[in-house]
């Protein structure tokens, strides 16, 4: 199944998507509360009469309460364009090397982003696919971690990468406001079983720039999942992007940035297209 949040006639609203309508979930105020609902209360929802998908506004389906959480250099291709771009030696990391990214950057499928030219001259794009957990768990064995994903959607870990460098980590580069789109719904994770079966592509206008199998994850869906959780609670909502491939623009050559007027599309096989326009506002004059 397909899970939206989206606006109608002015009101926000979780719901099924079926086809090309959307039933409006009873119940739930939001898709959260639907999410943390055990099996058995979910399957007791009931809907409303359907609504045309084109007729509403589909927005972030989940805005969880906490970060999102994200993992940095999990694609071996990534990885090596890093270390290049950087003239350092490729040393790939132990264990899964996990940041966050604020909520407040959190933004809509379909949205532009509006981006602050005068903050940053280096903006970004990176395709993720992105786990969504199904209920409150901890100290999760590798070998049970499936059991508590929700489902998957796409994300955009935009990233302000002169701002990453200056501050010397990533959480402010990465949480800028309107620098985190997701969407455009939650795929169920029992019709995505093999979530290392999976492609992540993104196109910049068109073109693509990225393209991997998510069977080169370097830690996978599970491991992740495993080591996250190792006394640390997760919960029902919880978003976790899980890295990006090979092709973003800083390390091309020459390296390549966002562009006023830009449209980006990140699509995962088996999921869909998640797609945003890009505003640029100018930079400020030099005093």
């Amino acid at each position: 199944m397909r899970y939206v949040t989206f606006e109608h006639a002015g009101r926000i609203r979780p719901g099924r998507v079926t086809g090309d309508a959307v039933e409006p979930l009873l119940g739930c105020p939001t898709l959260l509360d639907f999410i943390a609902l055990d099996a058995t209360a979910r399957a007791s929802v009931l809907h409303e009469a359907a609504l045309p998908l084109a007729a509403v506004r589909l927005l972030a389906p989940v805005r969880p309460h906490k970060n999102v959480f994200c993992v940095g250099r999990n694609y071996l291709g990534h990885a090596e364009e890093i270390a290049k771009a950087r003239g350092i030696e490729l040393k790939l990391p132990p264990v899964p090397t996990f940041f966050t990214k604020a909520p407040t950057s959190i933004a809509d499928p379909g949205q532009t982003l509006h981006l602050d030219g005068g903050l940053s001259s280096q903006y970004d794009w990176e395709a993720e696919l992105a786990v969504v957990i199904g209920k409150r768990c901890k100290n999760v064995s590798a070998a049970d971690a499936l059991d508590v994903v929700f489902g998957y959607t796409c994300l955009n870990d935009v990233t302000a990468r002169d701002l990453q460098a200056l501050h010397q980590q990533w959480f402010k580069g990465k949480s800028l406001d309107e620098a985190c789109p997701i969407g455009p719904w939650i795929v169920t994770a029992d019709e995505l079983p093999d979530p290392g079966a999976l492609e992540v592509s993104l196109r910049l206008n068109g073109e693509v720039k990225q393209h991997a199998p998510t069977s080169q994850l370097i830690f996978n869906v599970p491991t992740i999942i495993a080591s996250l959780s190792r006394g640390m609670t997760l919960e029902a909502g919880d978003v976790i992007a899980t890295g990006t491939p090979d092709g973003v623009g800083f390390a091309r050559t020459p390296p390549e940035f966002l562009r006023d007027g830009d449209t980006l599309e990140v699509e995962i096989r088996g999921i869909g297209v998640l797609r945003n326009g890009v505003a640029i506002s100018a930079a400020a004059a030099a005093p």
